[in-house]
């Protein structure tokens, strides 16, 4: 399905980067590049060329790629692994034959990174003591852990445990959970996501990177903690135990690391465990969540004492990003990018479910994504002439291991970072069929709203803010990564309306979908997905990013956000 009438979106006249509403000056030295509007959508008659590129979208092509990368003959494609290497060649080879030039700063495909593999031998119990009493939890079905250094044996002995609330530290929200304690050496108990009952706190419920496990266990370790504890609600989480099972089991990868503070441990316990410990102290679990919900809140040390020790096997190896550019067609604008990006990997194998499968395929997380970046890069491809602007197709890999290969291209670029033009990343896209709207996680975040909006427009759909806020999606793929480093991003999720569905249908899917298959073995492909909302949603990407790529000025972020200031130190940089 192709976008009725639509040529592209092209340059008018400036405005503000919020899309016609005013704003305050900024001085001219930190004015940042915004998008010309209001956006004219050429209508009449169209742009043939762009119209047929834009046919070479299909379901068949997709389908063909996220059947055979998704296969067990690649092993859910584990970084590192047997089924990594195959399923990178594979890519490299596909944009190859889609014509596009290899995009790596060597000249070749692959952007290669180090991993180590972090396989900790996790206890089958660990013990706690306090107050003449003792618990002991249970291995899997109580807690799940992991070494929190790279080293062959990890440990702690007699560390006292501490509640720390949220474990937050956000300046910019006048918050602080640790208020200065010493905790050197403890074991901090941090509870799940961020305060999210105060839209004008920390947005509310829309998760930030303050609500996400990496977040906290960082905090934890700037604190000098020895350990760190998430505890496990479903709500808090965005997810059921069973994926912190499966995801943090077995060999765990890492970037080498730096001299970034790290803790020993890093665990994740269940909330009736938790609950049990803090009883121990002769404490109230609930009420002392309800003590955290404070800015006032100090630290709670519980007099529990606990020691655990681990074999840790370390295994160095690599993956890669598969990168693949169709170069500029304008000499002035050539050196500046659109970045589109899927990342390749999955879970590998793993433990095995029910059934006895221990092939985790990713299907539809992220075989689906890769299939609808080069379903672009296809149809990009096949224009008469490239847009004004680069064009680069980033599978990038480790993804579901932290992010690891976005990051590793953030911080190695083969463009500068204020020469990014935007991202327009996919990761776990729709296979459900046609919708009546499309979900942009970060919605009111840049001047890419209003290209999106418009381009919705023309297929008829609503462009909805992150549906599923409480879950922090944004701060849960690739896009972070770059926008870390102030790159503008578009990263679209599915829609919840579906036609000629019941209202609430799309939202049980999505939950069902979470519950039962996310990273596990039965993320595999089936006949039954539908690939209209999957071509919807790549048409979208595919006319946003033309648009992007032949305007005469970048996107911006919105004045204020968090993310802002990066991208004028990206452009400030560019003059050094």
């Amino acid at each position: 399905m192709k976008l009725k009438n639509l040529f592209m979106v092209i340059v008018a006249s400036l405005i503000t980067v919020a899309c016609g509403k005013e704003q305050p000056q900024q001085p001219a030295a930190e004015q940042p590049p915004v998008l010309s509007s209001p956006v004219a959508v050429e209508v009449s008659g169209g742009n043939p060329a762009a119209e047929q590129a834009a046919e070479l979208i299909t379901a068949d092509y997709m389908r063909d790629i996220i059947v055979e990368i998704s296969s067990d003959a690649y092993e859910g494609r584990g970084p590192g692994s047997r089924g990594d290497v195959k399923a990178r060649d594979y890519l490299a080879a596909e944009m190859q034959r889609l014509g596009l030039q290899p995009g790596a700063a060597d000249g070749g495909w692959e952007q290669r990174f180090d991993l180590v593999g972090v396989n900790t031998v996790q206890p089958e119990t660990w013990a706690f003591e306090g107050h003449g009493k003792s618990r002991t939890l249970e291995q899997w079905e109580e807690f799940i852990v992991s070494s929190g250094v790279q080293q062959e044996r990890t440990a702690i002995s007699d560390a006292e445990v501490v509640f720390v609330g949220y474990g937050i530290q956000a300046p910019e929200y006048d918050w602080d959970d640790f208020k200065g304690a010493d905790l050197e050496g403890k074991v901090l108990l941090i509870m799940n996501n961020d305060p999210d009952w105060d839209p004008e706190l920390f947005e509310g419920e829309t998760r930030l990177w303050y609500g996400r496990w990496d977040y906290k266990y960082l905090s934890a370790a700037r604190q000098g903690a020895a350990g760190a504890i998430i505890i496990h609600t479903t709500p808090s989480a965005g997810y059921p135990f069973q994926v912190v099972q499966t995801s943090w089991t077995g060999e765990q990868f890492e970037l080498p690391a730096g001299d970034e503070p790290r803790n020993l441990v890093n665990a994740w316990v269940t909330e009736d465990a938790a609950r049990d410990l803090v009883a121990m102290a002769g404490k109230d679990l609930d009420a002392l969540r309800e003590a955290a919900y404070n800015r006032d809140f100090e630290p709670v040390p519980l007099g529990i004492k606990t020691s655990i020790a681990m074999d840790v096997e370390l295994n160095r190896t690599e993956s890669a990003n598969v990168l693949g550019l169709i170069p500029g067609s304008d000499p002035e604008l050539r050196d500046e990018v659109v970045i589109y990006t899927a990342h390749h990997d999955h879970l590998g194998i793993g433990e095995p479910n029910e059934e006895g499968d221990a092939i985790y395929n990713g299907a539809r997380d992220n075989a689906s994504g890769v299939s609808v970046v080069l379903a672009i890069a296809k149809a990009l491809q096949a224009l008469p002439e490239a847009p004004r602007r680069s064009s680069l197709f980033a599978l990038v890999g480790a993804e579901e291991q932290g992010l690891l290969g976005s990051l590793y291209y953030a911080s190695n670029p083969t463009f500068a970072a204020g020469k990014i033009a935007a991202n327009i990343n996919y990761d776990n896209p729709n296979i459900l069929g046609d919708t009546h709207d499309v979900t942009f996680v970060g919605l009111g975040k840049s001047s890419i709203d209003r290209i999106l909006e418009l381009i919705a427009e023309e297929q008829g759909r609503e462009v909805k803010p992150d549906q599923f806020a409480d879950k922090g999606y944004f701060y849960r793929s690739d896009q972070f990564s770059l926008a870390k480093i102030g790159v503008p991003a578009m990263y679209l999720k599915p829609g919840t309306d579906y036609v000629d569905r019941p209202p609430g249908w799309g939202r049980e899917q999505q939950e069902h979908y979470t519950n039962v298959h996310y990273h596990q073995p039965s993320d595999e492909y089936n006949d039954s997905w539908d690939f209209t909302g999957l071509i919807e949603d790549a048409l979208l990407g595919y006319w946003t990013g033309l648009a992007i790529g032949n305007a005469d000025e970048m996107p911006a972020w919105n004045p204020g956000d968090e993310f802002e200031a990066a991208r004028l130190k990206a452009i400030s940089e560019l003059d050094e």
